[in-house]
């Protein structure tokens, strides 16, 4: 298939949402599907998120949008983000009449109520329900955010879960001897050591894990609009090594006892996968995201006092968690992605992005006389004739 995906996140950021992306890009090419992405990175005049500087998004993106989708013809559009391509496409697959998917990667309404406490969460749920319900199938993370947004009033939903590339994440890298990384990431910390990888962001609830008495030590990898504000006020007290790629990533989970996961407003939490497929068990919240993932699984504790949950995991055996992960495989989250897609037969979509690029042409054919006419008003100009 052809699939168009329209996401406000994407490379060079570097989060679940854009890894989850990225990854099934990669894996749909791989299939043989032709994927097509339209990102803030794709030319268009951008400005920093509010709150959020190291986020871009595109202003004034929708004639860019159109131009893309109309040209590339796609069978299946896919919209991953409520920003303002996510809306442009929207907008335009209601005018085209094309059939589309979105899904949604996080709480968006908890997020901007933790930053703008006088919005409520009701208005944010409003405006994330009005763009999701417009589409054919909303693809959410877990079984239990498809219950949370069903009572939410959220309509044709399916649950798409995620996946981790168990080649970089596995039990091997666990002070793996390497003249980069040495024997331990954590050379010089008192053990055991207790990690949390992620955003550093008031969504998170960082605090809450920074704030517990523990042994050992406490190590925070990542970046984020926060990072500042908890480096000061944690001097001393915890380490943190900004963020982390690639092997250096896998280190510092694979290295570390637990890996705390606080956040109680993720919808699923790759980090999650991502840790024990090192073999690292994870402490977390009985919420949305972990309590899919952990209970029964032997690779990790969830418990509203997350102090109890961080020790108990310090008795579990890192082959369970390294076991429990091989459950989550990007090859099938991808073959599940294009399941989940509402592609269009073939005569419906030449059809349609035929009469699309005809109108598109008429419409703009007002505008280029304009540019030429004043081409050669210039030209007149500078030469007389």
């Amino acid at each position: 298939m052809k699939i168009l995906l329209v996401t406000d996140a994407w490379q060079p950021q570097m989060n679940g949402v854009v890894r989850t992306l990225s990854k099934t890009v990669e894996e749909c090419e791989k299939a043989g599907h032709l994927v097509e992405v339209i990102s803030p990175a794709d030319g268009f005049l951008t400005m920093p998120l509010p709150t959020y500087p190291d986020i871009r998004i595109a202003l004034f993106p929708k004639r860019e949008v159109e131009r893309r989708l109309v040209m590339f013809g796609p069978d299946a559009v896919h919209i991953a983000t409520e920003g303002p391509l996510g809306w442009a496409a929207r907008s335009l697959c209601l005018k085209w009449g094309m059939p589309f998917t979105t899904s949604y990667h996080t709480k968006f309404p908890e997020y901007i109520h933790a930053r703008f406490r006088f919005i409520p969460l009701s208005l944010g749920y409003k405006f994330v329900r009005s763009f999701h319900n417009a589409c054919g199938r909303i693809m959410v993370t877990t079984p239990s955010m498809v219950a949370f947004l069903k009572d939410k009033g959220f309509k044709n939903l399916a649950a798409w879960a995620r996946g981790v590339d168990l080649t970089q994440f596995n039990p091997k890298v666990r002070f793996a001897k390497n003249d980069t990384f040495g024997e331990d990431v954590y050379a010089g910390l008192e053990r055991p050591v207790f990690v949390n990888v992620g955003r550093l962001a008031v969504e998170k609830n960082i605090e809450a894990f920074l704030d517990l008495d523990l042994p050992g030590s406490k190590v925070v990898v990542g970046d984020g609009p926060q990072m500042a504000a908890l480096e000061k006020k944690y001097k001393g007290k915890v380490r943190f090594t900004g963020a982390k790629h690639g092997a250096e990533l896998a280190r510092y989970y694979g290295d570390a006892d637990v890996m705390v996961f606080p956040s109680k407003t993720d919808t699923f939490g790759l980090v999650i996968i991502e840790a024990m497929a090192t073999g690292t068990p994870v402490a977390a919240y009985p919420v949305h995201g972990p309590i899919d993932i952990i209970p029964n699984s032997k690779a990790g504790i969830v418990d509203e006092d997350l102090r109890a949950a961080c020790l108990a995991c310090l008795d579990l055996k890192r082959t369970d968690a390294a076991k429990h992960a091989k459950k989550y495989a990007w090859k099938k989250v991808a073959e599940d992605f294009v399941n989940l897609l509402e592609p269009e037969t073939e005569p419906q979509r030449r059809r349609r992005w035929r009469r699309a690029r005809r109108a598109m042409k008429l419409a703009s054919a007002p505008w280029r006389i304009f540019k030429k006419a004043m081409r050669r008003l210039g030209r007149f100009m500078k030469t007389g004739r």
